[in-house]
């Protein structure tokens, strides 16, 4: 069992009810705070576990039993069921161009979408309630993305070696990979693209990794 896989279950956990893992901190009666990204690392850059305090809260909270939340750590889907929540079957999500991610002001610090210049769309079975969709750009996503198709991303479904992802650097460029590998201390990414180069990051160095997990084409 790794950090990484108890984070993962707990984002799960969050996004299958509903919530950010704010939202799911607070609905626990914990700090906001507790389970951003910011608070997953010691000062030194070593994983953080989370308390067995706040799990447990968590599962009081929510209803979870622990074989339930074990399942999800070890690699139980991390989004609920097509179709379980009917109502998400229509929720317009934010849309932005692809080229406009990597701007100030559209998401959070914990890689939110939040402002009011997002326009918005209409895609289907989307149940992660903080999901985006972008519209791509260009053709360095070919062939798997091409110019003007449009990827839902979810910030609370759980990421894993091979995902296609939308990965926002420290210097503000966003970018749709795949990913190759993500250890304690780096984060390495394929090109979709097999004209342009890979890429490899000090973890430190990367703001967020979400999810792709549906595509328009």
């Amino acid at each position: 069992m790794k950090h990484d896989d108890i984070w993962r279950a707990l984002d799960t956990l969050a996004a299958e009810q509903g919530l950010s893992p704010s939202g799911l901190a607070k609905r626990a009666g914990l700090d906001a705070t507790t389970f951003n990204p910011s608070k997953r690392r010691m000062p030194d850059g070593r994983a953080r576990w989370p308390s067995t305090e706040s799990l447990a809260k968590v599962f009081d909270a929510t209803g979870a039993t622990l074989d339930a939340f074990a399942a999800l750590v070890y690699g139980a889907r991390a989004l609920p069921a097509a179709g379980r929540d009917r109502a998400a079957a229509t929720r317009r999500i934010p849309l932005i161009g692809f080229a406009q991610a990597g701007g100030e002001g559209y998401f959070d610090d914990g890689g939110f979408p939040v402002g009011g210049s997002w326009d918005e769309v209409s895609l289907p079975e989307v149940t992660d309630p903080n999901a985006y969709a972008l519209e791509i750009s260009g053709d360095s996503m070919e062939p798997v993305f091409r110019d003007g198709d449009l990827v839902i991303v979810s910030p609370n479904a759980p990421v894993r070696r091979g995902d296609r992802v939308v990965v926002r650097t420290g210097t503000g460029e966003v970018m749709a990979k795949q990913l190759a590998r993500r250890s304690a201390r780096r984060v390495d990414l394929r090109s979709l693209n097999p004209a342009h180069p890979d890429y490899s990051f000090d973890l430190n160095d990367v703001i967020w990794i979400h999810r792709i997990i549906w595509a328009s084409q």
